[in-house]
């Protein structure tokens, strides 16, 4: 048994991760401390300690491992406390304020003989997971170019943010998403284009964001906005033999958005008129096109991976180099912004 102990009980804590570890009989979510028992919004689990203090989570020897999901500034702070206690960490994305941030806490946690790792659940996006299929099937023939796109309509975010922070951008908050799906699959470019805007002018947020990413002949490109009216396609991979256009994202997300929770067995799963469209030429020149099935995402993957990794010592799913160079890329891109 994995037993788990929370510091955040907002959004993050109560969307993204309880609907997922509470459907696992090998983890126990002991404890969840929040600064402000008055604020509390989400329904409390039965069974579960909500505490306002926090040395109820980092003195229970029964917990072994922490998880943070405050805002990110705050991220380095509780991490150490965490490993100051000698617990295991998961720490929310984007996993630290900087780079030297992140390696200073992977140096001490292996120093301490303890994982600290990122909670990147994107890698288990049913859109990316698919992608990641077509790719491997071969059918695309050589693969040229990818495009990934994360869009949103909310013109209300940016327009009502009226100072820059780093932090609170759009970068930082959702790059943080598709750039370790790039790096988890392609590794590390030979090099990235930056185009990293502030579309409502200098002095406020960051809401658009453009990267490219070079590999000899790919070139993978991330584009994200809060401008766009009508998303674009959510994954388009274009190969010498095919092409493959993924529409919609993953739907994750959407219910859960819904409070439709992961005990549905339909939870997250694509309908046919979600499915991306195949389009290529077989080895005897025939044209093809086809609709395909969605891969099944799940958010809890990551969790399962930890549980692995603490309880049967298997190596960690997402490698500190990965978040290390994700930090690095974030770090620089947001440095276009004043």
């Amino acid at each position: 048994m994995l037993t788990i102990g929370y510091i955040g009980n907002g959004k993050s804590t109560n969307r993204y991760h309880l609907p997922f570890v509470l459907q696992r009989d090998n983890i126990k979510v002991k404890a969840i401390y929040r600064r402000n028992a008055a604020r509390d919004a989400w329904e409390k689990h039965p069974g579960v300690n909500y505490t306002t203090n926090l040395d109820e989570i980092m003195k229970d020897e029964e917990i072994q491992l922490v998880v943070v999901n405050t805002s990110v500034e705050s991220h380095y702070e509780y991490a150490k406390m965490a490993l100051d206690h000698n617990k295991h960490v998961l720490v929310e994305k984007p996993f630290m304020l900087t780079a030297k941030e992140a390696e200073e806490i992977y140096a001490y946690a292996k120093e301490k003989g303890l994982l600290v790792q990122c909670y990147q659940n994107r890698r288990f996006d049913s859109d990316f997971l698919t992608a990641k299929k077509i790719i491997e099937s071969g059918k695309l023939g050589e693969l040229l170019e990818v495009e990934m796109h994360y869009d949103y309509f909310r013109p209300q975010t940016p327009e009502s943010t009226h100072t820059f922070t780093y932090y609170n951008s759009y970068l930082y908050g959702h790059g943080c998403h598709t750039i370790d799906q790039v790096i988890s699959y392609f590794g590390k470019p030979d090099h990235v284009n930056y185009d990293v805007r502030q579309l409502l002018g200098t002095g406020r947020m960051n809401d658009y964001f453009d990267l490219d990413f070079y590999y000899d002949k790919l070139k993978v490109s991330v584009k994200s906005s809060f401008f766009r009216l009508k998303e674009r396609p959510s994954f388009v991979l274009y190969g010498k033999k095919g092409v493959f256009v993924k529409q919609t994202k993953d739907r994750q997300e959407e219910h859960l958005k819904l409070f439709y929770m992961p005990d549905n067995e339909d939870f997250g799963i694509d309908l046919p008129e979600h499915y991306g469209v195949l389009t290529y030429l077989d080895e005897n020149g025939n044209y093809h096109e086809e609709k395909v099935v969605s891969e099944v995402g799940d958010y809890g993957r990551v969790y399962d991976g930890m549980y692995e990794a603490i309880i049967n010592g298997a190596d960690k799913i997402i490698k500190d180099e990965q978040t290390l160079l994700s930090m690095e890329i974030l770090e620089k891109g947001i440095s276009y912004c004043k």
